[in-house]
């Protein structure tokens, strides 16, 4: 009989991954280490080149995120990296996950088997289940109380000397002066672990790790014991930005909610709202006793639109460079000083040339010998009014 080709019409371009990495391995990488993972196993099953410059352009990540994801891979014993003489990176070998055994436990092992739906909704059933399922008299259901999703905290490994000394001559070198920039005091071996966990464990980047050091150590807590719990509630709020870092401090800070309660408001803050707070405290860098001050002054002038008038108050104090309420007390001074000089510039007229002076608007009695009539301003009764109380509440308003 001759022989025959068989041809395949239809390509279906696929990339299959390990139930042991989604098992094992998955719940505890971060984003940058996923990414990085799954594009490997993708040129490889299409058997193509790539590097660490193409990888990070891929997924927007810095070049150093590639190279700490491959060596966190390496520490999980997923794959091993070849270099060359000068400690260039040559070649990743990805193990075989199909083989070997389970370490963690298996989804078959801590989930109960659910039928599936058809569309028109009936269950497709296994082979001996429709007697057990007519027994019960009702359809299997999945565990409760078991949440869909887990946002599993990786555990803290344990690194060696080389490690800490890779960390500190390479891209956590930056780090390291912040750390001891922020907690003002020289950083320990052990201090250097907890930049490496929360730094390639955590997944979190170098500008999220300065914010993070920042928010402590203006909380008074320069403790790295205090930055990796921080750090571990971000993670599991799922931050991954400075910006959702900041908003998920905010919603909690007590100071937010004393400018709420200054301006009137309860509750939790609009966004609208949250975006002139977070402008007063960063872009200003406006301490809270200063907007305090603001708010108290605003809730005075007016019943509506505080947020926006507090606004008012606090860029034009920022444009006039204040940096302390005894800057806000002296300019106070200072528009008082010129309210008043102008009242009473107002009051006097101007100087006559001799050292006299002269009403404005009174008529010169000068060389007639008449007094003026009933309608001048010289017979006008002037009253008590405190200037020095009036200036005041105007610059108030």
């Amino acid at each position: 009989m001759a022989a025959f080709s068989v041809y395949q019409d239809s390509y279906i371009g696929a990339t299959i991954i390990s139930n042991r990495f989604i098992d094992e391995y998955m719940t505890e990488a971060n984003d940058a280490q996923l990414k990085v993972y799954l594009y490997l196993v993708r040129m490889l099953n299409a058997n193509l080149e790539t590097s660490i410059s193409d990888i990070a352009d891929r997924f927007n990540h810095t070049e150093k995120d590639v190279v700490r994801s491959f060596k966190y891979w390496e520490k999980r014993g997923v794959l091993t990296i070849d270099y060359d003489e000068e400690g260039n990176l040559t070649g990743v070998h990805l193990t075989n996950l199909c083989k070997g055994d389970v370490n963690g436990p298996t989804v078959e092992a801590t989930h109960k088997k659910v039928p599936l739906k058809e569309a028109a909704g009936k269950s497709v059933e296994e082979p001996g289940e429709s007697k057990a399922k007519a027994e019960a008299g009702r359809e299997y259901e999945p565990e409760q109380g078991r949440s869909a999703v887990t946002n599993i905290i990786p555990a803290k490994l344990s690194y060696s000397a080389g490690d800490l000394n890779e960390f500190g001559n390479n891209g956590g070198k930056q780090l390291i002066f912040l750390a001891e920039t922020y907690f003002a005091k020289t950083v320990s071996p052990t201090d250097i672990q907890t930049l490496i966990y929360i730094n390639e464990e955590l997944g979190f980047s170098e500008d999220l790790i300065d914010y993070l050091l920042q928010y402590c150590a203006e909380k008074g807590k320069r403790d790295f014991r205090y930055a990796e719990k921080v750090a571990i509630a971000w993670r599991e709020k799922g931050v991954t930005t400075v910006e959702e870092a900041r908003n998920s401090s905010l919603k909690y800070d007590k100071g937010v909610y004393d400018i709420m309660n200054r301006l009137g408001k309860s509750g939790s803050p609009t966004d609208k709202e949250m975006e002139f707070i977070i402008r007063w405290r960063d872009e200003y860098l406006f301490s809270d006793d200063i907007i305090a001050l603001a708010c108290d002054k605003t809730v005075l002038a007016t019943d509506s639109h505080r947020f926006q008038y507090a606004e008012g108050i606090l860029s034009s104090w920022f444009g006039q460079g204040v940096k302390s309420v005894k800057d806000i007390e002296k300019l106070e001074k200072e528009h008082k000083e010129n309210l008043a000089g102008s009242a009473s510039s107002a009051l006097s007229g101007r100087g006559n040339g001799n050292g006299t002076a002269q009403l404005s608007g009174q008529s010169s009695a000068q060389g007639t010998g008449k007094r003026s009539g009933a309608g001048s301003f010289g017979n006008f009764r002037q009253n008590d009014t405190d200037l020095e109380e009036l200036s005041k509440k105007l610059y108030a308003n």
